[in-house]
């Protein structure tokens, strides 16, 4: 599970890229309930966060990358970002953007893995992370989709520490890599990595890719808002053994993500 004291190594925040942000704040209120608060000035909002019931949910932001696709950004937590920035390098990474401090809020950086799988850690200051995480219309888990289970594990394991145990899938279609991080015991995973052959990566070109899992109170019911507001769905929903319901969804600009509904605790 995914908590907000945010051990290092955790996730603690995400923010969506977006070509047009007017249009994802009302993609994703439709579908996660989430009300779009504007940073700037008048009406061009180009970036602000999501909040669902007051409590900060995510960011979001004009996508001004050229040739990038649409998609969310997930960071995890570090106590120091010019240090793991270090550890990226030394382990095969590539620096996207170089630690930079945003204000009293705090420092962040963005990374590519070695196979060009992009993610990003934020070092607190006044702005620990997101508010809300684990509850309905917020963050849930986060995945990894690869090419290379044991590079990426390697790797992840090497920059943050995380501590991986695998299980099979069911009907034998491969091996699902839990992560928790360094030093906590295993309810505290947040995540996991699957690999997947390339041909399975289109959406990122061949490349691995992260996306966030959003829980939901209804798995069917966030689908087909997803589908009435311009999204898609790449599977599901369906029922997974001991996780819950879900889907892999595409929002309206193709930015992937997951609505699960949990199982209830027996």
């Amino acid at each position: 599970m995914i908590t907000t004291d945010f051990v290092p190594g955790s996730p603690c925040w995400l923010d969506l890229g977006a070509p047009d942000v007017p249009a994802a704040a009302a993609f994703y209120r439709a579908v996660l309930g989430w009300d779009y608060e504007s940073m700037g000035e008048g009406e061009d909002m180009e970036g602000g966060m999501f909040r669902k019931d007051g409590k900060i949910v995510a960011g979001l932001g004009k996508l001004t990358e050229e040739g990038a696709r649409s998609a969310w950004m997930i960071y995890h937590c570090v106590t120091d970002a010019d240090a793991t920035t270090q550890a990226v390098q030394s382990a095969g990474g590539t620096v996207r953007v170089a630690p930079m401090d945003l204000d009293e809020w705090g420092r962040m950086a963005q990374y590519s893995d070695p196979l060009g799988g992009q993610f990003a850690v934020w070092q607190p200051g006044t702005n620990k992370g997101v508010e809300l995480v684990d509850e309905p219309g917020s963050l849930s888990w986060t995945e990894l989709y690869t090419s290379d289970a044991t590079a990426a594990k390697e790797f992840y394991g090497g920059v943050f520490g995380w501590q991986f145990s695998d299980t099979e899938l069911p009907g034998g279609s491969g091996t699902y890599s839990l992560i928790t991080p360094a030093g906590v015991p295993e309810e505290r995973m947040h995540g996991g990595l699957m690999e997947l052959p390339k041909e399975s990566l289109a959406l990122a070109d061949g490349r691995p890719y992260w996306h966030p899992v959003f829980a939901v109170a209804d798995c069917d019911a966030a689908v087909a808002k997803v589908t009435e507001n311009g999204g898609s769905v790449q599977m599901g929903p369906e029922d997974a053994e001991g996780v819950g319901r879900l889907a892999v969804c595409l929002d309206s600009a193709n930015a992937d993500f997951v609505v699960l509904t949990p199982t209830s605790p027996s």
